[in-house]
């Protein structure tokens, strides 16, 4: 065991950069994409990660400094910096643990599809991350390798589920047929919707909101004019802060224009990232020939729905909102900096479930965010454990938090019983799941579809 453990830590010390497009070199080739092909795509995801940890290291040295600045001069409680989920992917990659996330992952996607428990194929293998972030963390708390491991395979369950039951919404509302989001910081959104979609129903006056509350993609944009802009909003968010900080004139400039290369340079580098991660026509062949006659989704990244007017003019409405409610937010530590860009993505499904309401997504974004900001500032002493034993360079911030992942109600879920109950409280999740899984696919879609049968 000793001599595997030794083996696997030197796979994990070559870098993320190296690691993770071996990986995906290996997974696209059992998926029978031309050798040729699947080493491009690889070396393509190596480039990129590379590049989002110049943008991060950019992030970090410059908004980390201003923003305790800030914190000392006013007083604030903002003393843990939002590093955004690039950086929260890289520390979660970064430890032998993480670096299993991916076989896990796809190990037990491949089980539950053989017993009929998914209808997900999860081709997106990137966001495994997401896995590894909850097992990092799972074993920050409990020192236990295994528990770790059975942390990512019971959040993976419920990520599946998750996709499972919202891809009806997606399908329809985005028009991708055949798809679904089991993507960790979207799915969970799903069962926030649901409720609220429910209680607006019923609320006067928004029940019936297209007659009252007329907010369209082209009227928000048509009111934020230049603020339409990753780069201008990131301008603004820095020199505010650089004011806040009481930097110098100088000083309060170049942050501006720091904070806003951040902002525009980030989804280039993610983009760069996303054209390795092309495996899907492989997926689809192998969809055909071994689940023949099975209706099967395949899984792919929420940002497919990033580009819907819906999700764009709420996430642009939402950024300035995000940053008020946490500094108003009572017991909020945390300063959303990093993961502003990933809020589209945090309401994808939400989105989806508001039947493309940008009113109704807006005010499940604000619910969202709250809680989100809540679990972050609950998590942000393992996050910044976890970076620390990823040997993930801190930059003289004192405590790091996600406010993605971080904040999700799954990580809050998963990461709070098995820090309470270890063992048992991550069993009961796996139970609880397992349960609702042959529920939902072995009972409740026959009962759909015998209700959609034409009448004899």
């Amino acid at each position: 065991m000793s001599a595997i453990a030794s083996g696997l830590q030197w796979f994990v010390n070559l870098g993320a950069s190296v690691m993770l497009p071996i990986l995906l070199f290996i997974f696209a080739l059992i998926l029978r994409i031309k050798p040729s092909k699947a080493f491009k795509a690889g070396l393509m995801v190596g480039i990129g990660f590379i590049g989002l940890n110049l943008v991060i290291s950019l992030l970090t040295k410059n908004l980390g400094p201003a923003s305790h600045a800030m914190v000392r001069n006013f007083g604030m409680h903002l003393g843990t910096i939002d590093i955004g989920w690039p950086a929260a992917s890289a520390i979660a990659y970064g430890t032998v643990l993480g670096s299993l996330a991916i076989p896990v992952g796809v190990i037990t996607n491949v089980v539950l599809l053989l017993l009929g428990l998914t209808q997900t194929l999860d081709v997106d293998v990137w966001n495994y991350w997401h896995i590894a972030f909850t097992g990092s963390l799972v074993y920050a708390v409990s020192h236990s390798f295994s528990l770790g491991i059975f942390t990512m395979i019971v959040h993976v369950m419920v990520i599946y589920l998750l996709a499972d039951m919202s891809a009806p919404y997606v399908q329809k509302q985005y028009g991708l047929d055949g798809i679904s989001f089991p993507q960790g910081a979207s799915a969970p959104g799903y069962v926030l919707a649901l409720p609220l979609n429910w209680l607006m129903d019923r609320i006067p006056g928004i029940n019936k909101g297209i007659n009252k509350i007329k907010l369209t993609p082209k009227t928000i944009q048509k009111r934020m004019g230049i603020f339409d802009d990753s780069g201008v909003m990131g301008l603004l968010i820095g020199i505010v802060i650089g004011i806040l900080a009481k930097y110098s004139v100088t000083k309060t400039l170049q942050l501006g224009v720091s904070t806003a290369a951040v902002l525009v340079l980030m989804p280039r580098m993610v983009s760069l990232l996303m054209e390795g991660l092309t495996p899907s026509e492989g997926a689809n062949e192998l969809v055909q020939k071994h689940f023949p006659g099975r209706n099967l989704y395949i899984g792919m990244d929420s940002a497919f729905a990033v580009g819907n007017e819906t999700v764009l003019s709420a996430s642009l409405l939402l950024v300035p909102v995000t940053l008020l409610i946490a500094v108003i937010l009572p017991g909020n530590h945390v300063l959303p900096f990093g993961d502003l860009a990933t809020i589209p993505y945090m309401i994808a499904i939400m989105a989806a479930v508001f039947r493309g309401d940008i009113f109704r997504t807006l005010v499940g974004g604000i619910v969202d965010i709250i809680l989100s900001l809540y679990i972050a500032s609950w998590v942000a002493p393992l996050v910044t454990a976890s970076a620390k034993a990823a040997n993930f360079g801190l930059q003289g911030n004192t405590s790091i938090s996600v406010l993605s992942d971080g904040g999700v109600w799954t990580t809050w879920v998963v990461v709070g019983l098995g820090k309470i109950m270890t063992w048992g409280g991550i069993g009961l999740i796996g139970v609880v799941t397992l349960a609702l899984m042959i529920w939902y696919n072995k009972f409740h879609k026959k009962n759909q579809a015998k209700k959609t049968e034409p009448a004899a």
